[in-house]
């Protein structure tokens, strides 16, 4: 509804001027705040893998209209620094090792805030139902009579192995690819991974949050039938600037990780794909 008009000396440079200010105000790039149907209330939105584009046009739309927003580590937080200065930021991040912020305690910011008349954008890596604990997140909105918005994030399961010239899946090769949690070992009495099914399937495996446990569920893997000279890459900080792949098989992927010092985040990416772009795609 509404008309963009620019003025130069030039009708040409106008028109590039107009259409420059048109796709920014729609992609959210370009902030201009505006009466919201909705009003308060919370939206879960997913940032993508860590490349700030990565985010879907209709989450940079919503996170350009927040007035707090509620951010992850693997968000990308390149976006916050677009944010008018009255936005509330606050850190929710669940660094690996180091500070933690109960899953309740975000619960309840997400809540406390949307009921003080405030709308709450919960900006996730990836996407917020894949490892991201979204659902609860929206469970506890919904009990607390809170309307939610969801916005699907492009999972790093699938972008960050594509970014670094890894297909999960390659026609004739693999008909299946299973996206795994790595945060508790095969061994941990907590673990609902069947490692046994997984060995014995015949697709590409892709591990997330398993940088620390690779050791064991490597081991386990080559136990339960899978050849231990499976290829293995490792993406860490995949899809930004710190991007690095380091490449290993299933026999040697612990030695390597230690070797090469990887760290979290990172994406490993077990099975024939791992290689087979290798002649094309420039590392």
């Amino acid at each position: 509804g509404a008309t963009v008009a620019v003025l130069t000396g030039d009708p040409r440079h106008s028109a590039a001027l107009r259409d420059a200010i048109v796709d920014g105000l729609r992609d959210g790039s370009l902030a201009a705040r505006q009466y919201r149907s909705h009003g308060a209330g919370v939206a879960l939105v997913g940032g993508g893998p860590g490349d700030p584009d990565l985010i879907t046009v209709r989450g940079r739309r919503l996170l350009a209209d927040a007035d707090v927003v509620v951010t992850d580590r693997l968000a990308p937080r390149e976006l916050l620094a677009e944010l008018p200065e009255h936005v509330e930021v606050i850190d929710a991040s669940k660094i690996p090792y180091g500070r933690f912020m109960a899953q309740e305690a975000i619960n309840r910011t997400l809540v406390e805030h949307a009921k003080a008349g405030k709308f709450v954008v919960r900006l996730k890596g990836g996407d917020p139902y894949v490892f991201g604990r979204g659902g609860e997140e929206l469970l506890a909105c919904a009990e607390a009579g809170l309307p939610v918005t969801v916005v699907p994030g492009i999972s790093s399961s699938i972008s960050v192995p594509a970014a670094a010239g890894v297909p999960v899946t390659h026609r004739g090769m693999t008909h299946e690819f299973t996206v795994i949690s790595g945060h508790v070992g095969p061994d941990d009495e907590r673990s609902l991974t069947n490692w046994e099914a997984a060995a014995r399937m015949s697709g590409t495996l892709v591990l997330l949050m398993a940088v620390d446990k690779i050791g064991a569920i490597a081991a386990r893997l080559v136990e339960y039938g899978r050849p231990a000279d499976t290829p293995v890459a490792i993406v860490q900080e995949g899809t930004t600037a710190a991007q690095r792949r380091v490449d290993a098989t299933l026999g040697t992927v612990a030695a390597v990780v230690e070797a090469e010092g990887v760290k979290p985040p990172a994406v490993i990416v077990i099975g024939d794909v791992v290689n087979v772009l290798a002649a094309a795609f420039q590392r």
